[in-house]
């Protein structure tokens, strides 16, 4: 998704964000989107390990 954007790229994104949200509120949105992503990824390992152990069950019963 982001491969096309290239380092000219990033830098535009990054200064536009600068001067919208300013120097003082950008890195409260950088520490928002670092726990957003964080509980996100721990949600999906949460889940990625209720699906697995309910496979390991289900071969389980299916062996017995």
């Amino acid at each position: 998704m982001f491969s096309n954007i290239g380092i000219p790229g990033l830098i535009l994104i990054l200064t536009l964000a600068l001067i919208i949200f300013g120097p003082k509120k950008l890195p409260e949105i950088g520490r928002a989107f670092g726990q957003t992503l964080k509980e996100f990824k721990k949600s999906t390992r949460e889940l990625t390990e209720d699906v697995m152990s309910d496979v390991e069950e289900e071969k389980k019963k299916l062996t017995k």
